[in-house]
């Protein structure tokens, strides 16, 4: 890990958050606690939206040696826009709305491949969740061929709130599940729409799936069962694209 990832100290972190740096997470050591100066960082981490993961002090030396004081901030590589600005500022530009929302997404690899085919296609926005979600580094910037400097990522508090606001605003939520019994074709995509991606191991999760409207499959005739989340996204995002090019709607 390049050392311009991450910041660590109490006071450089308190700095980094009044300079306006953005964080994706910090590491706290699990049995820090106490101090005055520790409580001003906690407030400002809550007060600015940053997770904050409790840590073995091993986690923190694997990424560096130096007198850390229990604290490491990793840094983002991307600006991370809101959801409650993006939607409005869409529909104020007149543009048909196609959001992804990414409930549990890990592997860098495949948020970058996820992301480089979002951008190619038009895609207005990626939601992803506070927890439980990929970092937006460095390797995933790169693994999206860059396609995360020009697509807004909106990190929310959670999927199912993100995914709820969205359906508040007349996006029809759409879940992509191995489950579903309508083929992913015969969903309907020609009005605003978001794409509901699960995680690699367990899919969309059940708060998330309590607010979708349309589950669909993609057809499988092979041995192992499952397709790789990235491509499953790529199968699904060219249909909406299909389907409004098919219509003669705006595709971006």
């Amino acid at each position: 890990m390049e050392s311009t990832d991450y910041i660590f100290g109490i006071r450089a972190v308190i700095e980094a958050i009044e300079a306006g740096k953005e964080i994706d997470k910090v590491f706290i050591r699990k049995d820090l606690q106490g101090e005055a100066l520790l409580k001003e960082l906690l407030d400002k981490l809550h007060r600015s939206r940053v997770p904050v993961q409790r840590v073995p002090v091993e986690r923190i030396n694997r990424i560096t040696r130096k007198n850390h004081q229990g604290v490491l901030a990793m840094l983002s590589a991307v600006t991370y826009h809101r959801l409650d600005h993006v939607v409005p500022e869409l529909y104020e530009d007149g543009v048909l709305p196609f959001v992804v929302v990414l409930d549990g997404i890990t592997d860098v690899r495949n948020f970058g491949a996820i992301a480089r085919t979002c951008e190619c296609a038009g895609v207005d926005a990626i939601v992803i969740p506070e927890r439980g979600s990929v970092s937006v580094g460095g390797d995933a910037v790169k693994t999206s061929a860059g396609a995360l400097l020009h697509i807004p990522v909106c990190r929310e508090r959670s999927a199912a709130g993100a995914v709820r606001f969205l359906k508040d605003n007349g996006y029809k939520i759409v879940a992509a599940s191995e489950k579903a019994d309508i083929n992913y074709t015969q969903a309907d995509y020609t009005g605003p729409v978001a794409i509901v991606m699960g995680a690699e191991d367990v899919g969309i999760s059940p708060e998330v799936l309590k607010q979708c409207d349309t589950f669909v499959s993609i057809p499988q005739f092979g041995h192992i069962g499952s397709l790789n989340v990235s491509v499953a996204a790529g199968v699904i995002i060219y249909e909406v694209v299909r389907q409004r090019l098919a219509g003669n709607l705006e595709v971006i």
